[in-house]
């Protein structure tokens, strides 16, 4: 990607921590716990679909890339946190500042795309058993995972490209964590409204027809098992159906209440705090809501263990 800039300055002065000072060691302490347990939990789903037979299923594929997806997208940006709260710097420079956009908007988009291509996968298994397999094919799966790594990466393309072609006169300080496309476009003296109107346009499709797929997904869900189980099944169906949505939701509303409403509009405390929603809680819950109550997912914990 060529980047065309007017500014002379190097780097970006991040003021996410700048009132922060005293409680920097627990702030360190809690960013590097969540990391870890982030990456130890996604990375064990990953083993254990690559190694049982048992989870060499489509939904354990769109499983691992999702816990693989989110591995990436905590590396992006607690890294760089931890380091800044542990020297006490508060700048970036200029190209990490435009390589973590770029990463972190592609991360973004891909989540998006695959908790909706999960929730199809979801769907088609309860609502379409027999024709399943006849559905949901190898090709098809790859297909599918291939389509929301490509639209993930040419969303932020777009997005960073253009952000960086505008002009910034002087102010690098951005009133965030980590380089996000709103503090920056608060930054730009140049005309951002071809920005708004790419984050408006483009987030209709992933950020709206998204959620809304995996909202109707799981209405059909509910539709289709609670009338066939027992009372246990029930509640086991609302149970499961009830925490994939509230994380799901999450996700997306906080997408949407960051990308989707007015530059100006945002508030420097919505524009800190509301990001850390979809950037740190939703990798570290996402593991646990989906083995919650998985009996293959445990089987293979056990075997593996076992075998170590």
């Amino acid at each position: 990607m060529e980047v065309q800039n007017q500014t002379e300055f190097s780097e970006f002065i991040i003021l996410g921590f700048k009132n922060l000072q005293e409680i920097h060691f627990l702030l360190f302490s809690g960013f590097l716990i969540i990391y870890l347990f982030t990456m130890l939990r996604n990375t064990f789903i990953i083993i254990m679909a690559v190694v049982d037979q048992r989870l060499r299923t489509p939904m354990y594929f769109f499983l691992g890339n999702l816990s693989f997806l989110d591995i990436c997208y905590t590396t992006t940006t607690i890294p760089q946190t931890l380091d800044l709260l542990l020297t006490e710097r508060s700048s970036i420079s200029y190209m990490s500042c435009v390589f973590q956009l770029y990463f972190f908007f592609s991360f973004v988009g891909i989540e998006c795309l695959l908790l909706a291509v999960m929730a199809f996968d979801r769907y088609v298994a309860i609502c379409n058993p027999l024709r399943y397999s006849l559905i949901i094919k190898r090709n098809v799966c790859l297909q599918l995972g291939a389509a929301c790594w490509a639209g993930g990466f040419i969303n932020s393309t777009i997005h960073t490209y253009f952000a960086f072609q505008l002009p910034f006169c002087g102010d690098n300080r951005l009133d965030a964590f980590y380089c996000d496309t709103a503090p920056l476009l608060k930054l730009s003296c140049g005309n951002i409204s071809l920005n708004q109107r790419l984050l408006l346009t483009i987030g209709l499709f992933i950020a709206w027809s998204a959620p809304l797929c995996v909202l109707l997904s799981e209405l059909c869900v509910l539709s289709t098992a609670i009338p066939l189980s027992s009372t246990e099944g029930r509640q086991k169906a609302f149970s499961t159906c009830s925490s994939y949505l509230t994380v799901v939701l999450l996700y997306y509303g906080s997408c949407i209440f960051t990308y989707l409403r007015p530059v100006p509009s945002q508030s420097s405390v919505n524009a800190k705090l509301i990001p850390l929603m979809y950037s740190i809680l939703t990798p570290l819950l996402n593991p646990i809501i989906y083995t919650l109550r998985n009996k293959d997912v445990k089987k293979a914990w056990l075997s593996i263990m076992g075998k170590i």
